[in-house]
């Protein structure tokens, strides 16, 4: 038996048709860029997310650094986020120019700790990027209270989390700001890359869309320095009709977390944690073992494919030797990374195939 992290394909085959119908509608229409699916899906997200305002951009990444310019950070500015995340959360913060500075994460949900947020601002600090990692909404309120008393802008990373609610409100739709990646793994995933930021700010979805079309607001009259970051007819095409599948997918993925968490609960193996106000969408099921070295490879000794997310946290990166942290300074996400790995865990995904992953990990943790 061979089980994918994710089958991107069997989740294809179910909506084969209207796929096929979409991508032919638009190479019939002969519009690529900037043309009315994008357009549309601007505001199918606005409205599932429940903002103003939603602006379609080539990737997550992208989106992280447009937010970031059009609030106006850059060299000098300080820009709090979590080590225990992607590359990219603090990669753009740097490519603004402005310089990251990480904040341990909660135990348990492995989100930003808001209880250690407040000592690292200082005079620097313009904005806060929390992360809703693997699906798991945190508490954005209280990091907004907290941002109002320093005049902070809240950028939301919901590139993992899009469908995720915290107290009934969904990601996206409590910060300043939000971005969401389409890429092909994510939840609502594209053909290739994609990315969106939602905000209630009508003149920040402005200049975005300014930023995103080499900084002009009509054609060949530039106003200012931009990027050439814009989601493609296709792809927005192809997102149009998965976003009418998302909360249902969603659901699956808890569905099956709940097999997981009754089959597992008397494993020593932990559990994801969960924040008991978060509605979790489970773009990936994350267990933790002081044995994961020898679990993963009786994964794969299986079939059963797994992954670590995150072998190093970011202030350790190489690429971050600049900023002279070190070893210790945030053991949390540091002892999270020498344990998380992540199981297949997808609507798709049948419960026999869901117990034979439970039998390969209990095997493991049992001797056998």
């Amino acid at each position: 038996m061979r089980i994918p992290l994710l089958d991107l394909k069997a989740q294809y085959l179910t909506i084969k048709e209207e796929i096929d119908r979409a991508i032919f509608d638009v190479l019939d229409s002969s519009v690529f860029i900037l043309g009315p699916q994008m357009k549309t899906l601007e505001k199918e997200i606005a409205a599932y997310c429940g903002t103003e305002e939603a602006v379609a951009v080539g990737n997550g990444t992208d989106a992280l650094v447009l937010t970031l310019k059009a609030f106006g950070i850059g060299p000098g500015d300080e820009v709090i986020t979590t080590p225990f995340t992607f590359f990219a959360s603090a990669e753009t913060i740097a490519q603004v120019g402005a310089t990251p500075v990480f904040v341990d994460v909660d135990p348990i949900t492995l989100n930003m700790d808001p209880a250690l947020l407040e000592k690292k601002i200082t005079s620097r600090t313009k904005a806060i990027i929390p992360v809703h990692i693997f699906g798991q909404m945190l508490d954005v309120e209280r990091i907004m209270e907290i941002a109002a008393r320093y005049d902070l802008k809240v950028i939301e990373d919901a590139a993992q989390a899009i469908g995720a609610e915290y107290q009934g409100k969904k990601a996206g739709s409590i910060g300043h700001a939000a971005t969401f990646s389409f890429f092909p793994t994510k939840n609502l995933g594209a053909y290739g890359d994609g990315g969106m930021i939602v905000t209630n700010d009508k003149d920040l979805a402005s200049q975005l869309r300014m930023l995103r079309f080499h900084g002009c607001k009509i054609k060949y009259y530039h106003d200012e320095i931009g990027y050439n970051s814009r989601l493609d007819e296709m792809q927005a095409a192809i997102l149009r009709v998965k976003l009418r599948y998302l909360d249902t997918w969603n659901e699956g993925r808890r569905e099956k977390a709940k097999v997981y968490d009754e089959l597992l609960k008397d494993s020593p193996i932990k559990l994801p944690g969960r924040d008991p106000s978060a509605k979790p969408i489970y773009h990936l099921y994350v267990l933790r073992s002081s044995r994961r070295k020898e679990l993963m490879e009786a994964l794969n000794e299986a079939g059963i494919a797994s992954a670590i997310y995150y072998p190093v946290p970011l202030h350790l990166q190489h690429a971050f030797d600049n900023l002279g942290y070190h070893e210790g300074d945030f053991p949390v996400a540091e002892k999270a990374c020498q344990e998380a790995l992540a199981i297949p865990c997808y609507p798709e995904l049948s419960r026999a195939e869901q117990e034979e992953i439970i039998r390969v990990i209990e095997g493991v943790h049992r001797g056998k």
